[in-house]
């Protein structure tokens, strides 16, 4: 018998505030911006692209614009797009500063 799988579809899994938060901060964390664009993309497919970009006051294509693969979105658009997204970015210091500077 052939087994057949739907594809995956991270957006499935994001169904809390603290999933999400932990989802987008690991994906920031990646050396390539555009984990970080994808993701924001999954955690908009999964609150809904269109109140997502109402929420955020942008037109619901420019919103697929900014997320589509190899797009370079300006700071304002993300901006916009985390806040819409109940989310918040903190700056903290990293491990390899906070070893370097208690030398």
């Amino acid at each position: 018998m052939k087994q057949t799988f739907s594809p995956f579809d991270a957006a499935d899994f994001l169904d809390s505030d603290e999933i999400i938060a932990a989802y987008l901060t690991e994906a920031l964390a990646d050396d390539n911006p555009d984990v970080f664009i994808a993701a924001l993309g999954d955690v908009a497919k999964a609150r809904g692209m269109s109140q997502i970009a109402k929420d955020a006051k942008l037109g619901r294509e420019s919103l697929y614009k900014a997320l589509a693969p190899g797009a370079k979105p300006r700071f304002e658009t993300i901006a916009k797009l985390i806040n819409s997204l109940g989310v918040k970015i903190a700056i903290v210091p990293s491990a390899h500063l906070e070893a370097t500077t208690q030398l």
